[in-house]
């Protein structure tokens, strides 16, 4: 019984706030009316109060009530007050008002009414008019008087308030602005707006100026002692947000971005869900449009595997295919804990897919054997691969077997099982190659190309440049080292490099796979080159600090392998256009797979042996003539470094100073 009594205790009063709302109603309309007599009778009490007064109010309180609930005006909070609420009550008013109107006119104008309803016949016609406003000022006038009460009240626990500017003076910006002025506690106080039209610098939003344009924002940032500035420009492309980013270079500022125009318009988020600035803002790109019933026809109740599974690319792909419901997913990895943390994830977001995850060096034909014959895979996408040039120049032994070897031992099981499609996920370093890596994935290519001739099985390639944020690549680097307080380490001034995003990489090979008859080499369009300092200065930026003051940049110089720059177009004489924009087909010259043969199992010879660098660098260059390695590698590199005169190589290989290849 106490148990009860408990709960019925502290049970919500749902009742209780609307029933406070009504009375407030009550006052306020009493307020209103009372008022539209005093007015009407020059200030005067005399023949009107209380008589007619008290009668009248019982009427206007009655319909007013009525109408005002029918408006769900008693389940709002005032400290919301918006323009729609106005725009109710302008609407409540006004019915009421004609419903008074009519009723006193039909009440006047028939004596028998007219006798018996004494002191509202009496009601001044003007007072119905007064009242109309009155009750539109006075409802108004005190909820945004609770509204602007809530919003300059700030509470005690806030400390000191973070002084923001707003980029973009429009209907984003209006909107945020809005927003944190109606949350009481967000902590920010908006100094000003920046907008590049000219029209709107000195004008005011809701008391706020636009101070200048995005070339002043450094110094208008430092003379307002501005905190942080957000971009309220959902419309704007990524060269703006560059450009933005560009300018404040030096003024120290915390950086956030609003949403999307498009997430804001569906209401799947609202302006003040603002985020940090993130280097794909800057770098960003377009969406990509595929066609979904062809991948879907492409994977959909088949068996897929995808070697390379716990890498970044392989991840991405493992996530992309679960979408399209392959029969069975499997996932191979020689590497345990990527493997394990990507099954987890998969099971997670994918429960009903069958997923297996296996263990296995590619490089052993027996246990990739065994798999194809267990499994029957249909569609293999061939992810595994030693990417990191640096490190391959020192290691070209492994680099040869998991990228060479490994390839022609998967590939040749998917022919012996006769999969319907292979993918091999291929670099922009393989067109024209300067490193071991680079020169061990063209061969690879050559490998899968020479199989196709005479395979049931359609062997494609997909060739593309560096991936935003891949594990081991420059941006995690650079942002450890700017979390240690730098410096920050780029090889060369002039390096440049293309970049995409993992999941635009990864949603592009599937789009490639399904154009593929066997034997293309896929090129993927890589936008606009960005240099390398540049990432890294505005990776300082967005992290508030100042490039050069808080924050060095040292060069420590090119080293073996590398390349200023990578050669990657989906346009020219060697290229075909496909279907899609973003996908062309490179019009490669073929090979003579006798030579291409006998130079894969000599490679596969001399893999193991120590101190192999000068037999490998010679039998690539009887299969790939334009490869440039050894002395002839070392002597550029070399001039490269000589030309640098804004830092001193340091020699150290603690980072990895260039985007991985995939």
């Amino acid at each position: 019984m106490s148990e009860e009594i408990l709960n019925r205790d502290h049970k919500p009063r749902t009742w209780l706030r609307p029933v406070k709302m009504i009375f407030a109603h009550v006052v306020l309309f009493a307020i209103a009316l009372f008022l539209s007599f005093l007015l009407n009778s020059n200030m005067q009490i005399s023949g009107w109060f209380p008589s007619v007064f008290f009668a009248w109010l019982i009427v206007v309180l009655i319909v007013k009530l009525v109408v005002f609930a029918c408006l769900h005006q008693f389940h709002g909070l005032w400290r919301y007050a918006s323009v729609s609420d106005i725009f109710s009550i302008m609407v409540g008013s006004h019915i009421s008002t004609l419903i008074l109107v009519l009723g006193w006119y039909t009440c006047y104008n028939i004596p028998v009414i007219q006798d018996k309803m004494g002191p509202l016949i009496r009601v001044p016609q003007a007072v119905m008019l007064l009242d109309w406003l009155a009750t539109i000022m006075v409802i108004c006038g005190v909820r945004l008087a609770i509204r602007l009460y809530y919003e300059e009240t700030r509470t005690d626990s806030i400390g000191r308030l973070k002084r923001m500017l707003i980029m973009g003076a429009g209907n984003a910006g209006e909107s945020l602005l809005r927003e944190f002025y109606r949350m009481a506690d967000s902590g920010y106080e908006v100094v000003g707006f920046i907008d590049d039209d000219p029209v709107k610098k000195g004008a005011r939003i809701h008391g706020v100026p636009v101070l200048g344009n995005s070339a002043e924002i450094k110094d208008i940032a430092i003379n307002h002692n501005i905190d942080e500035l957000v971009i309220a420009m959902p419309s704007a492309s990524h060269k703006d947000h560059r450009r933005v980013i560009e300018h404040c270079q030096g003024a120290n500022l915390h950086f956030s971005i609003i949403p999307d125009l498009v997430d804001i318009a569906s209401g799947k988020v609202n302006v003040s869900q603002m985020r940090e600035v993130d280097i794909n803002d800057l770098l960003g790109r377009d969406p990509v449009t595929l066609d979904m019933e062809t991948i879907s026809e492409f994977i959909k109740d088949k068996v897929v595997l995808i070697s390379g599974a716990g890498g970044s690319i392989g991840s991405e792909m493992c996530r992309q295919v679960g979408h399209f419901l392959p029969k069975t997913l499997l996932l191979v990895e020689q590497a345990e804990n990527p493997l394990f943390f990507i099954e987890r994830e998969l099971s997670r977001d994918f429960p009903e897919m069958d997923i297996r995850p296996i263990i296995c060096d590619i490089t052993e034909a027996d246990r990739v054997d065994q798999i194809f014959n267990t499994h029957q895979p249909e569609v293999v996408i061939h992810a595994a691969a030693h990417k990191h040039v640096p490190l391959m120049e020192e290691n070209p032994g492994e680099a040869i077997k998991n990228n060479v070897i490994g390839t022609r031992t998967i590939a040749r099981a998917s022919d012996k099982y006769e999969a319907s499609h292979f993918v091999m996920i291929s670099t922009d370093k393989a067109v024209n190659p300067t490193s071991i890596m680079g020169s061990s994935k063209r061969i690879a290519e050559m490998e899968i190309q020479s199989l196709n001739e005479n395979s049931k099985t359609d062997f494609v390639t997909v060739r593309f440049g560096n991936v935003l944020g891949s594990n081991g690549s420059v941006i995690p680097i650079f942002r450890q080292q700017i979390a240690k307080g730098g410096p920050v380490t780029v090889t060369h001034p002039d390096m440049i490099r293309y970049f995409m995003t993992i999941p635009e990489a990864a949603q592009l090979v599937l789009q490639a796979a399904t154009m593929g008859k066997g034997g293309e080499v896929f090129v993927l369009d890589m936008g606009e080159p960005v240099k390398i300092v540049d990432l890294a200065r505005d990776l300082i930026t967005l992290s508030g600090f100042t490039p050069g003051e808080d924050i060095e940049i040292q060069f420590s110089g090119m080293r073996p392998g590398e390349k200023l720059f990578e050669e990657l177009s989906i346009t020219g004489e060697d290229m075909q256009t496909t279907r899609h924009p973003k996908i062309s087909i490179w019009k490669n010259i073929p090979t003579d797979n006798t030579v291409l043969s006998s130079a894969i199992d000599e490679l596969s010879d001399i893999s193991n042996q120590k101190d192999n660098l000068d037999e490998i660098v010679s039998v690539i260059k009887r299969v790939i003539p334009e490869y440039v390695g050894d002395v002839d590698s070392m002597a550029l590199h070399q001039a490269h470094q000589s030309k640098s005169t804004n830092g001193q190589a340091d020699g150290s290989t603690d980072s990895i100073q260039e985007e991985k290849a995939i």
